[in-house]
């Protein structure tokens, strides 16, 4: 009930202050209290038990825990105590409603005179409304060949501690599906009929490469893959990677860029491609044009995912040793000590992360730019140069001591390591290097590993730092007992393993499938 209603319906009354008698015509002044704010619950049921329609809901301790998250869905089990009970979702809604207590007295005596007291007992602001299907639900239940469905529950559900002879006992095959439809309301799919019926219809000519699906086909960027194992290097690009790049550099800002990356190089015959990012100001897409114009892709070897300028082959060069590539991974475990709410370096995508049908996820719309529908160069006198739109941090590609990498994996190249114990490690072997090898290249055998770990000690200093002091409990404890636990420390750092961290993202291979 909105507030123009509650107007309308106090016309003709008194106000709860208490008039006399009523005067047609006349309306109530109520109060709106500021302070109580309320959450309305549209429940999709006769309500007979508020203690039974509550434990539906998750009580109001469920209720309050949703109401806490904008994001969630309020959940419904209409059999709460049933763990195969599907819930149905109630979505959240902001709404400007007023709870009205009415109260309506007669006077005895025969008189027929009617007095109404009304109060606003608060504001509804927030509203859930079930609007979604609750027939998606899924019974343990068991037919047997005269047709009877009989329960399992009881075979299945452990209520109480069982012995053996419980879990040999012979039950009906029982499995529930892994998931529901994540969709619980209805979608229209705008049939079209088949124009591959209709009269002179041709069907399209298809490569071999673009089978699967109806999208289109990726769109190649020409760039070339060298391995470890190729006896050559190319020295000059594919000729359609220099026509597309022809195509889109039209603008003094596009022509800039490939200046400074020709600049860089010259500079420096290998980057890799977060490097690149953090050195140059230029749109992702177009990025993807310009790298395949000016240098090859190692896909093995001790260079890997990184791109090298055309004509170099660091295979045949001792002084590439510095611009190999290391693939460091934060270990941040279970087996580290580490839950999944205080790890490190937070992962990109982690199945702690995944979306479920209880929450909402909304795109925020992006505010409209005049810097992008304008040409870029079209900056009058005088005027600020806008700040750098597409640049990396320096901390995507350089380590340095005292800093946290900005994700689980890094690919990082000796020469942006930043820490003179790990240059040590790095040049011991300067002026005797004798053979490329594709596992340590020009380094020294298990120099990458000795990397790791001085990089993983660094970062577990850093993260002990930042911790919070033990309670005393513990810390008595400690002290009682040095040895072992020195003893339990050092087990633990033997037994570390290089190990890929939880949610850790392969970026080789999704570079590749960018410059096919």
């Amino acid at each position: 009930m909105n507030a123009e209603s509650t107007a309308e319906r106090a016309l003709g009354t008194a106000s709860s202050a208490g008039a006399s008698a009523p005067i047609p015509g006349s309306t109530a002044v109520l109060t709106i209290p500021q302070t109580c704010r309320l959450v309305c619950v549209e429940y999709p049921g006769y309500v007979k038990n508020v203690d039974k329609m509550l434990e539906t809901v998750g009580g109001e301790k469920g209720v309050s825990k949703t109401y806490s998250d904008p994001s969630r869905r309020l959940e419904l089990k209409f059999r709460p105590r049933d763990p195969y009970c599907h819930p149905v979702c109630g979505n959240r809604f902001p709404s400007t409603n007023l709870l009205l207590r009415v109260r309506r007295k007669v006077r005895k005596g025969g008189t027929g005179e009617v007095r109404m007291f009304m109060e606003i007992m608060g504001v509804v602001s927030t509203t859930y409304k079930f609007q979604g299907m609750a027939d998606f639900q899924y019974l343990a239940v068991h037919t047997q060949a005269d047709g009877n469905q009989i329960s399992l529950y009881d075979k299945i559900i452990l209520h109480k501690p069982e012995k053996k002879e419980f879990f040999d006992m012979d039950v009906p095959l029982f499995i529930p599906p892994p998931i529901f439809s994540r969709l619980d309301t209805p979608v229209d799919y705008y049939y079209r009929p088949e124009i591959q019926h209709r009269e002179g219809y041709m069907p399209p000519s298809v490569s071999s490469e673009n089978l699967i699906g109806q999208s289109r086909a990726r769109r190649p960027h020409n760039a070339i893959f060298v391995t470890f194992e190729d006896k050559t290097v190319p020295v000059e690009p594919l000729e359609a990677a220099v026509q597309n790049w022809k195509r889109v550099c039209l603008h003094p800002s596009e022509t800039k860029a490939e200046e400074e990356m020709r600049k860089m190089f010259e500079r420096r015959p290998i980057w890799s491609r977060n490097a690149v990012k953090a050195n140059l100001d230029i749109h992702p897409e177009k990025l993807k044009l310009l790298l395949p114009y000016m240098a090859y892709y190692m896909l093995t070897g001790p260079w890997r995912s990184l791109w090298v300028r055309f004509g170099y082959d660091p295979r045949t060069v001792a002084e590439a040793k510095i611009y190999q590539v290391l693939d460091f991974r934060i270990r941040c475990g279970m087996k580290h000590g580490y839950a999944p709410n205080d790890m490190p370096v937070k992962a990109k995508r982690s199945t702690y992360n995944y979306s479920l049908p209880t929450t909402i996820n909304k795109a925020v719309p992006q505010p409209a730019s005049l810097r992008e529908i304008t040409q870029e160069g079209s900056t009058s006198l005088g005027r600020k140069p806008a700040p750098p739109r597409y640049k990396l941090k320096e901390s995507a590609y350089i380590f340095r001591e005292g800093t946290l990498p900005p994700y689980r994996q890094m690919f990082y190249q000796l020469c942006d390591l930043d820490v003179e114990r790990i240059k040590t490690v790095i040049h011991q072997n300067d002026g005797q290097e004798l053979e490329c090898d594709e596992r340590d290249g020009w380094c020294l055998p298990r120099t990458a590993d000795e990397l790791r770990d001085i990089m993983s000690n660094m970062i577990k200093q850093i993260i002990r730092a930042k911790r919070p002091a033990p309670c005393p409990a513990k810390t008595k404890r400690a002290a009682a007992e040095p040895e072992s636990a020195d003893e339990e420390e050092g087990a633990d750092e033997d037994e570390e393993e290089f190990q890929p961290s939880e949610g850790s993202d392969n970026e080789m291979e999704t570079e590749i499938l960018d410059y096919m």
